[in-house]
């Protein structure tokens, strides 16, 4: 068996990390539809201090808010998912929210709401620094956004202007209502537009609030489709990639990752391997391996593998010269990240290390060592290559060995003869 201490793998002994933060925040949001939801439809079994002071107005309006609060949550929480800053100030908003909401709604089933925002609040806050990155969007996205809040705007401003030749209209409220409700074309005609001026922008209103939303759903659906269908057919998206913190980076594929890769996964240690060749990382996506296919020695892939927040970097294929490079770049790239390097040819040890390389291991010169001291009497060197490739001396000495065999049969011969 492995010696490996377990608390120093890494990815291991994270009791506050991303992971947990994101979870927690998802397990809120779940709970604040939930329990919003089951209270609006059936008729709630209060309990707790607060029920003779809570209106049941406010009791039903916490209920109505708490499952709209819990859908801002899965925002948020996929925002940390991409290691977005704005995802966890919204988080940290929202949490209380949801925590004051459970407590106004005074129901059973508000309990666990109540006690999951209390785990969930200091976990989000203990993660703070993790989250560090800028919300990006692109041009497109951009315009999407603001098309649908320009669409909005106007509907809600030109509706509370007309409201006199509008039924039903009275309040900004109403206005946004009717705005809402004729931009997305459900239109549940408790509104009606009185006059011709007032169909004119009704009509102007359905015209520019359907292209806004087919704009939206465009620029901002369509990339979480496209990163679940990358999901299914096995290929990494971006967001599993900004979830990597304190894991290991192999960079490239070859005869010698193989024993690295199988170690990782034992330890259940966090790693992600770089390969340009694309059917290679299918193979190894269909092992449930994080792989990425692209040119372990360039800077914008040894970015998006999160090296800046790795623990180790290892290259061990079967071409030095490759590893090198790689090395190199990802020296110059992390200057304090610590690199491991297999040298397949024992003289390019000491290129390696001048690439960059923290430790160089030569396995066929380990190997040549162990097997020559062997041949020449030396004993343990069994036990050190049971102990290096992590196997029980016991398990191959059950057995009896074939050399075991023939030295007793040669004793034999020899005493007769």
């Amino acid at each position: 068996m492995s010696s490996v201490d377990p608390s120093r793998v890494p990815g291991l002994g994270r009791v506050a990390g991303v992971r947990v933060a994101v979870l927690a925040t998802t397990v809120v949001a779940v709970l604040s539809v939930v329990t919003g939801v089951a209270n609006i439809v059936t008729p709630p079994r209060l309990i707790g201090p607060l029920v003779p002071v809570v209106p049941d107005t406010v009791r039903s309006a916490a209920g109505f808010t708490g499952t709209l609060t819990g859908f801002a949550l899965f925002v948020a929480a996929t925002g940390m998912r991409r290691g977005l800053r704005a995802g966890w100030y919204a988080s940290v908003a929202l949490l209380p929210i949801t925590l004051a909401q459970g407590v106004i709604q005074t129901s059973q089933l508000s309990v666990p709401l109540v006690v999951a925002s209390l785990v969930a609040l200091p976990s989000v806050a203990y993660s703070r620094e993790r989250f560090d990155r800028p919300l990006s969007l692109s041009t497109s996205q951009l315009a999407g956004a603001t098309a649908i809040a320009a669409v909005q705007l106007y509907g809600t401003a030109g509706a509370f202007a007309l409201r006199e030749q509008f039924s039903n209209v009275e309040t900004v409220l109403d206005a946004f209502y009717f705005t809402l409700v004729t931009a997305s074309t459900v239109g549940y005609g408790d509104v009606t537009a009185g006059s011709q001026t007032a169909r004119l922008f009704t009509m102007s209103l359905v015209v520019l609030g359907t292209a806004s939303f087919g704009i939206a759903i465009g620029v901002l659906i369509t990339p979480a489709i496209e990163a679940r269908f990358s999901e299914v057919l096995g290929r990494v998206t971006q967001a599993d990639l900004e979830l990597l913190e304190d894991h290991v980076i192999v960079l490239g594929y070859g005869d010698l990752t193989e024993p690295i890769l199988n170690e990782l996964s034992e330890l259940s240690a966090e790693f992600v391997v770089v390969t340009p060749d694309e059917a290679q990382s299918n193979r190894l996506a269909g092992r449930e391996f994080l792989t990425l296919v692209g040119d372990p020695s360039d800077e914008e892939t040894l970015d998006r593998v999160g090296l800046d927040r790795a623990t180790a970097v290892v290259a061990a294929t079967n071409n030095d010269a490759e590893d090198a490079l790689a090395v190199l770049t990802a020296r110059h790239v992390a200057p304090s990240v610590r690199i491991v390097a297999a040298a397949t040819d024992r003289e390019n040890v000491n290129k390696l290390r001048r690439a960059g390389a923290d430790t160089v291991i030569s396995p066929a010169s380990i190997g040549g060592h162990l097997l020559v001291q062997s041949a020449l009497g030396a004993e343990g060197m069994e036990d050190v290559a049971a102990q290096v490739i992590g196997t029980d001396r016991s398990d191959t000495d059950s057995p009896p060995r074939e050399s075991e065999s023939v030295e007793h049969t040669t004793g034999g011969r020899d005493d007769g003869e």
